[in-house]
Formats: C-alpha cells, sequence, structure tokens
C-alpha cells in the first residue's frame, strides 16, 4: 500500500510549497504502473477468459491453477500506486485481484494499446509521482532490477524503452537507433520490405514495456489521441473501419520534438516474452516451474 508522503520539512526556507513538493517526492522516487489488460487473446483459442489470468502453476489442465501471470507481474513492478486496464472479462480481472489496492480503469473498446494507455489517463494525471511504468498484461518474468533500469533511465530520458535481442526477430518490431537514442518502433509489417543488410543492422525488438516521466507522458498523449490510425478489420464477419491508437507512436513523437527517448536491453529473451497463444503458456508455465522448484 502507498503511504502518502507528509511535506512538513521545508527543503528551503522561502521556497514555494509546489517546488518542495516536487522536490520530494523526486527524493522518494515514487512510481505509478499501468498494466495493460484489457484484450482476450485472440490466438488462445480455447480459453475465452482474460490471459493475465492465465496459471504459472497448472492444475488439472493448463488452463487451471494457481499464480496467475498478473499476480506475477503485480508482485515484480516497483512499490507504488498501480491501475489495470480492463475490458474482457473484467467482472473475472476485478474479482481475482481485489484487495490489492488497485486502480481499475476501463478500456470502452479494444483499440489498440495506445487507446488502452489513454483509458489510463484520468489515472495517470491524478497521481502525485514523476515516473510511470507502462507493461503489458501477458509478460509475467520481467524482474524487479529490470523495471528498475527503465525507471534509473529516466534520470536523462523523457521516455525509455525495454528492448531485447532474440535469437530470431520473427513479427517483432524494433528500435531504431542513433547512438543512444531510440528514433522510433519499426512494425514488422514494415521492417520485412527492407532490404536484407538493413534488416540485419535492427537487432533490438520491442517489448512492449516503457517508462516515461509523467508530464511528458500526459503531454504527448494529447497528441497520441489526435492522431488515431484507420485500421480496416472483421468485427462479426463484417469489415469494418476502426481507429486505433499505438504506443509505439509515442517513441516518434517525443523523438522529432527534441526530447531524449532512452533504451534498456534485456539479456534474457524469456524475461519479455508474452504469453499469446497456448504453446507460450506452455513454456511459461515450465520456466515457472524451473524457478520455483
Amino acid at each position: 500500500m502507498l503511504i502518502e508522503p507528509k511535506f512538513t520539512k521545508l527543503l528551503c526556507p522561502g521556497q514555494p510549497k509546489s517546488t518542495q513538493k516536487k522536490r520530494l517526492l523526486e527524493e522518494k522516487t515514487i512510481v505509478a504502473s499501468v498494466i495493460l489488460a484489457a484484450g482476450r487473446g485472440s490466438r488462445m483459442k480455447e480459453f475465452n477468459g482474460n490471459k493475465t489470468l492465465l496459471p504459472l502453476k497448472p492444475g488439472e489442465t493448463p488452463y487451471k491453477g494457481t499464480q496467475s501471470i498478473l499476480l506475477q507481474i503485480l508482485s515484480s513492478l516497483p512499490e507504488g500506486p498501480k491501475a489495470l486496464v480492463v475490458h474482457h472479462r473484467k467482472e473475472a480481472v476485478i474479482e481475482a485481484t481485489r484487495g490489492l489496492n488497485l486502480t481499475y480503469c476501463t478500456q470502452p473498446k479494444l483499440n489498440g494499446t495506445g487507446g488502452g494507455l489513454l483509458a489510463a489517463q484520468s489515472f495517470i494525471e491524478s497521481q502525485d509521482c514523476n515516473q510511470i511504468i507502462i507493461t503489458m498484461g501477458d509478460v509475467p518474468f520481467v524482474k524487479k532490477a529490470t523495471y528498475g533500469s527503465l525507471v534509473k533511465g529516466l534520470s536523462d530520458s523523457s521516455l525509455v524503452v525495454l528492448g531485447f535481442c532474440p535469437e530470431s526477430k520473427k513479427q517483432y518490431g524494433v528500435l531504431e537507433i542513433q547512438g543512444t537514442q531510440v528514433c522510433k518502433i519499426i512494425e514488422w509489417k514494415y521492417w520485412k520490405e527492407y532490404p536484407k543488410a538493413k534488416q540485419q543492422t535492427l537487432r533490438i525488438c520491442n517489448s512492449g514495456i516503457y517508462a516515461a516521466r509523467k508530464e511528458d507522458l500526459l503531454r504527448y498523449l494529447k497528441v497520441l489521441a489526435s492522431r488515431p490510425h484507420r485500421v480496416q478489420k472483421e468485427i462479426d464477419g463484417k469489415p469494418e473501419e476502426v481507429e486505433e491508437y499505438f504506443i509505439t507512436d509515442l517513441v516518434e513523437y517525443v523523438h522529432e520534438d527534441g526530447l531524449s527517448v532512452g533504451f534498456v536491453i534485456s539479456e534474457d529473451e524469456n524475461e519479455v516474452m508474452g504469453v499469446d497463444d497456448f504453446s507460450a503458456l506452455l513454456k511459461a508455465q515450465k520456466i515457472y516451474k524451473t524457478r520455483h522448484l
């Protein structure tokens, strides 16, 4: 549980209280976290629940058991206020996490990762903190130290991306980097058309996990909300054009305005694995068992 700091000690006589409060918050390094847990997981064919509730310790079937993916994520995040962005089977998610002092932000419709983050905007605005972690609800093995490294990176950057270098890039988005700065994140459907030589220079993949300075994040959420992507999707068997928003766009917006976008690299590909289909679930359960023998 977050204990609100008491602002009684004067840092400097005559200094405005708002400035004193800001400096005290910086010293305490309070971190708020947003976990995107709204999607169903369409590739988990035989499971219709919210995939963040899938077990890492299976019982009678791989779909039933204990120690959910979501609880594992919550145990690894920095101390501080936390929000869950919910939509699919949100009642089940709320029931499974009742009593953990979480804030629930409903994503009205599934309109991309950026749509999920926009659903948490009021939560972010209300927090007395300077750093925000944004993570996915199906990535259970990110370490406390890795989240800590992301937050530490905010001393020099407005936004920090968690990357990794897999044996195969598959269909991951990749980081375009100049020196120590991330310029943008390039989705697979674009980089797959690049010449092989250029593809080989794009070694670092995007995990979908970020840290951001609160003020900068709120500033660019307004930009994100104003620039939706129009995407053709099949809904109830009928083609329909929908508006979607992607967190990856924030990287380019921030960089183009001359602000710093840094990155941290996870040394273990399994640390950032997403549980998005049945084979990934079995792999995650095996990893969890190995680590908790």
